[in-house]
């Protein structure tokens, strides 16, 4: 069996514990790998963990389970694929984060693979998936760290809830079945919906503004009946560069409380093109959230009605 080791890096003007903490924690990883849809633990002890991610490679929404030992003395983080997905037979590596000095510091990412029967075709394949998302992680990661301390401003998260008097498979089902949102929901002008492979969706739509406009989002969609579906929009509006977020139906003494969640990067390089030339980084928060929330309660309220009237 051929096995094939390659090497990426990159220098970035960030401290090596910082860098070490943002890929040490998982959660940070659809905010700061382009590739990465969702990312959830399946254990996790002191320096030996199991994650299940899941992400796009070459322009296809994979998913696999890695286990990873943290080694937060050396600053180095292994991990190795559980069970791969074809072409691939067996993939690992190492994250390595060098200090340089006390403000900037050299991510190394290896990567050691194998392709099912050495196929040539199928290691061409992997090449290429590795070669492009090791760079697309080790410069998101570069811009991603460096912004840490100067987006605390532009990043933020909000939550709107719903109480619903039905069951949460009701509640579920009507955010899971996107592909009738056009019949269902009236700011939905329409919908490109697929699942391929079962509980990962791709979702793509033209939604309707106030004023009577229309947009076009794409998304990835991880679902886990019937209490959460995880998301991340890769085609995005002009105002954001980020967008992840997540549904959740909670049950209750009352029925079940339906939320939307969502984790916002301002693109603030758009705001006095869209704004006007006087509005603020505020202005455009309170812009996005009230755009996202607007739907996201329209969307809540029609998952209310539908899981009500299925008592």
């Amino acid at each position: 069996m051929t096995t094939r080791q390659v090497e990426h890096e990159i220098t970035v003007d960030a401290p090596a514990p910082a860098v070490y903490r943002l890929i040490a924690e998982v959660e940070n990883w659809p905010r700061i790998f382009p590739p990465t849809i969702y990312v959830d633990h399946l254990e996790r002890g002191d320096h030996l963990e199991r994650i299940r991610i899941w992400a796009t490679a070459n322009g296809e929404a994979k998913n696999w389970t890695s286990r990873r030992t943290l080694d937060p003395d050396a600053l180095r983080i292994t991990f190795r694929q559980e069970v791969s997905t074809p072409p691939v037979a067996a993939m690992g590596g190492t994250w390595i984060i060098e200090p340089l000095s006390g403000t900037s510091s050299r991510i190394r990412l290896l990567h050691d693979y194998r392709a099912i029967d050495d196929d040539p075709e199928g290691l061409k394949w992997i090449d290429e998936a590795v070669d492009r998302n090791s760079r697309s992680e080790l410069a998101a990661l570069k811009t991603n760290v460096e912004l840490a301390h100067a987006s605390e401003e532009i990043t933020f998260s909000f939550e709107d809830t719903v109480q619903i008097d039905g069951s949460a498979k009701d509640a579920y089902d009507f955010v899971n079945e996107a592909g009738l949102w056009v019949e269902r929901l009236p700011h939905v002008a329409s919908v490109r919906f697929s699942e391929d492979t079962p509980g990962l969706q791709t979702l793509e739509m033209d939604t309707r503004a106030k004023d009577g406009s229309t947009h076009t989002t794409k998304s990835y969609r991880v679902t886990f009946p019937h209490h959460r579906i995880a998301y991340k929009q890769v085609t995005l509006p002009a105002l954001m560069t980020l967008h992840t977020g997540y549904w959740t139906f909670e049950e209750n003494a009352s029925g079940v409380a339906a939320s939307s969640q969502h984790t916002v990067v301002l693109n603030t390089a758009n705001i006095a093109t869209i704004l006007g030339a006087d509005a603020t980084v505020a202005d455009a928060r309170a812009y996005v959230q009230n755009a996202l929330s607007t739907n996201s309660r329209a969307t809540l309220g029609h998952a209310k009605d539908h899981a009500e009237n299925r008592r």
